[in-house]
């Protein structure tokens, strides 16, 4: 099922075109690559997903509804989800309490209410198992590889049942083996039936985890193609438009 569809999207600032006619679609369950060089116009197209303003023209449809978002809440509300390189985690507090972090489980004791650490730490842990991280509830983020660091901020996704989760640059700045589990919780989102946009400049990491790979150069799409019948060779050519268009 076709899960998100643009057409024609378009975004200008001012006499600043950053967007032209993006025509994209997304399955449910469906990993898709997206790749340009820095100003291909990535962080844009993104910024439109996820609500953080919207398109100058064209139309995006969410879950077979049209949608126009204002404001990221409206995005999330939907079910759209951002992973952000920087991940936004507090390092001075355990993964749980990052993951339910705004969103706080509470006891009520009459008139009172206090943290529910318990059942915070029984959901995240939960969460880790399922997505077969090795990540503990009550590790402080501060401790933790960036393996550990990326499963906390795909868990806070998973507690407000995402339908789509963007991920910018997941693997960058990170060891080997903590790219391999990055990608594997990448799999497991996929395996629960969650779509992800992986926008990444690593070609082994698509190549690994995606089904299909869009290309952006200068605000336009200049290629979308499953990822067996392409190459990386191909791919580098479209980034650097060596080739025109594919």
């Amino acid at each position: 099922m076709t899960l998100l569809v643009l057409g024609g999207v378009g975004k200008e600032f001012g006499a600043i075109r950053a967007l032209s006619d993006i025509d994209l679609t997304v399955a449910a369950g469906e990993v898709l690559g997206l790749m340009g060089d820095n100003g291909a116009g990535k962080s844009t197209l993104v910024k439109i997903i996820a609500g953080n303003f919207p398109p100058s023209h064209g139309t995006m449809m969410f879950d077979g509804r049209p949608v126009r978002f204002t404001k990221p809440i409206d995005a999330r509300a939907v079910g759209i989800e951002v992973v952000y390189q920087d991940l936004a985690l507090s390092d001075n507090l355990t993964a749980a309490a990052n993951v339910f972090l705004g969103r706080e489980k509470r006891r009520r004791f009459g008139p009172l209410s206090i943290l529910d650490h318990a059942a915070m730490n029984r959901r995240a842990a939960e969460l880790f198992r399922e997505l077969k991280s090795e990540t503990r509830a009550d590790d402080l983020v501060r401790q933790m590889s960036g393996g550990q660091r990326q499963a906390v901020a795909i868990a806070r996704t998973r507690l407000s049942d995402a339908k789509l989760v963007i991920m910018d640059e997941p693997t960058a700045a990170i060891s080997v083996r903590q790219v391999a589990e990055v990608l594997d919780l990448i799999r497991r989102l996929k395996d629960a039936g969650i779509a992800v946009i992986l926008i990444s400049h690593r070609m082994p990491d698509v190549f690994s985890v995606c089904e299909r790979v869009a290309v952006l150069r200068r605000g336009t799409k200049v290629a979308d193609k499953p990822i067996d019948r392409t190459s990386p060779e191909e791919i580098t050519a479209l980034i650097t438009g060596a080739k025109e268009a594919a």
